[in-house]
């Protein structure tokens, strides 16, 4: 019970920045957050992707130096996604020991492997010319049980490579287990997966296929990826299903159009829940931020604390090293 105005004055606890700071319910620390990183076969110079400013195509080299200063300012985690030079339809570089994804987790993992938790994205999609997330039948159509063959081959040549952490991406039906098992048998009982759970078929997507250089040559994702308007059962039924296959973590893909389902996940499992503030998010604030629409920083610290407020344990960002300096 508590008692009515004038007695009761809410804005006591408002007064000042000690007293916000004192009671505040939600408080972010960098090691909520994970850093996606890009980097490109091929390239001896960083190449800046237009739709995303402040984001690279990463060198080897300046990829070591990005994942120093992640470390550096107390980012948990970082996640790589690999451009290779060469693509083919069944994305032969995924599992390729030296291909470029392989390549640089070796690199990351022995320059900050023991400060940081080093993970891949694992899915086809950067890798294949068609831009798709897994093998493809004649008509065109994603092979579902194909696929989970070729994710398995990734998240071990991921493993071997020294990665961490598995996190597969694709949606496909029952990739957790599939790589779960693969993992088991070849002596990897205790690397985790960080399943993306709930990932939906997003328009906030866009600006990832420029940076990631994956966008479907044909068709879209929306038959794999999860319906926006599809029932919240739907990512109920995902992250039970993940759970039984043996994920020790689940996210949620994109954050900012699905606070609701990141709070329904946190209230019904028992493991961390991970949110993905994808490209698009960051991209709206960069360009509302330089038209002079909006504060930058302080849109970037609402955005953030939203979704830890939701339910959120770890955070997926692009602003992952910048925010972790600022807190």
């Amino acid at each position: 019970m508590s008692a009515d105005y004038p007695v009761a004055r809410p804005r006591r606890l408002r007064r000042s920045p000690a007293i916000r700071r004192m009671v505040a319910g939600t408080r972010l620390h960098p090691a909520d957050l994970i850093l996606p990183l890009f980097v490109k076969e091929g390239i001896d110079q960083p190449q800046p992707v237009a739709s995303m400013p402040g984001v690279f195509q990463h060198t080897r080299d300046s990829l070591r130096k990005a994942a120093h200063e992640a470390a550096d300012a107390g980012v948990s985690g970082v996640i790589l996604f690999g451009i290779p030079a060469v693509k083919d339809a069944r994305g032969s570089a995924a599992d390729d020991p030296e291909g470029i994804l392989q390549v640089a987790l070796r690199d990351v993992s022995a320059e900050v492997g023991d400060a940081v938790v080093v993970m891949a994205d694992t899915c086809l999609d950067e890798f294949t010319d068609h831009g798709h997330c897994g093998v493809l039948t004649d008509s065109g159509d994603v092979d579902n049980d194909a696929t989970l063959e070729r994710y398995a081959s990734i998240a071990l040549a991921q493993a071997r490579a020294g990665s961490q952490m598995i996190a597969p991406s694709g949606m496909m039906d029952g990739q957790v287990g599939a790589i779960r098992a693969a993992l088991d048998a070849d002596g990897f009982a205790d690397l985790p997966i960080l399943a993306y759970t709930a990932k939906y078929a997003s328009a906030l997507f866009g600006p990832f296929r420029d940076a990631a250089e994956c966008a479907p040559q044909f068709g879209d994702r929306s038959t794999h990826q999860q319906d926006p308007a599809g029932p919240l059962g739907d990512a109920m039924r995902e992250v039970r299903l993940d759970l039984a296959e043996g994920a020790d973590a689940v996210m949620v893909k994109p954050a900012m159009a699905y606070l609701d389902v990141i709070r329904r996940f946190r209230d019904e499992v028992d493991v961390p829940v991970a949110a993905y503030q994808v490209s698009g998010e960051y991209a709206m604030i960069e360009a509302a931020a330089a038209n002079g629409w909006i504060d930058r920083d302080r849109m970037i610290m609402e955005s953030l604390v939203s979704i830890k407020r939701a339910g959120a344990d770890l955070i997926l960002t692009y602003w992952a090293t910048e925010v972790a300096r600022r807190l």
